[in-house]
């Protein structure tokens, strides 16, 4: 059916189908939308998308994505140097940023050890990790994680790690009032305010 579509919109829905949770249907209904849509209102997203990546930066301290380096976050000095949060990804630091009761530095590592999908430690931002550490500041890692099969073997993996090298570094992880099988950036503010301050020694 897509070869009776006009190619420039054939190859719209092509580009928005590969986006998570879209297929061809809901691709369509998006372009469609955007068909509807004021032409300046479609320039203005399309030099979004275009100016995203020239924009966005890594943040050279904690990995996450900020307009600059280092991020806002970051460059806080109000902020705790001792604490040190290890997260998955970005969307789940913004999700403890939000609650506003941790108020120490994060890193985000880049994902979580899964063998099954050939996620090997040496794909995960592990050396920016020891670089953190080697500085002397950090006194406790809080590991959150989550509580997926991928996130307690990773826990484990980065535990070993820092007991091996950084004996002087407390590991702490969330308190299990995270359900099995979530993930941190899924959790209501309440949960992850308790599991924050209830965190565990590892």
């Amino acid at each position: 059916m897509m070869h009776t579509i006009p190619e420039p919109l054939s190859a719209l829905v092509e580009q928005l189908a590969r986006l998570p949770g879209l297929g061809p249907k809901s691709a369509m209904r998006i372009a469609m939308s955007l068909l509807k849509w004021p032409e300046a209102e479609t320039r203005r997203l399309g030099a979004s998308i275009h100016d995203l990546r020239d924009n966005l930066h890594l943040c050279s301290r904690c990995g996450g994505l900020s307009a600059s380096d280092p991020c806002a976050v970051c460059a806080d000095a109000g902020r705790s140097q001792e604490t040190l949060c290890l997260v998955a990804e970005w969307d789940s630091m913004l999700t403890l940023e939000e609650g506003g009761f941790y108020h120490g530095q994060y890193l985000i590592l880049g994902g979580l050890l899964a063998p099954l999908e050939h996620v090997n430690a040496d794909m995960l931002d592990v050396d920016r990790l020891v670089r953190r550490l080697q500085e002397g500041a950090v006194t406790e890692l809080i590991l959150a994680l989550g509580a997926t099969a991928e996130a307690e073997n990773t826990a484990t993996y980065i535990r070993d790690l820092v007991r091996a090298r950084f004996p002087h570094v407390a590991v702490t992880r969330l308190a299990q009032g995270i359900p099995l099988g979530a993930e941190v950036k899924f959790m209501d503010r309440e949960t992850l305010r308790q599991s924050l301050r209830f965190r565990q020694a590892l």
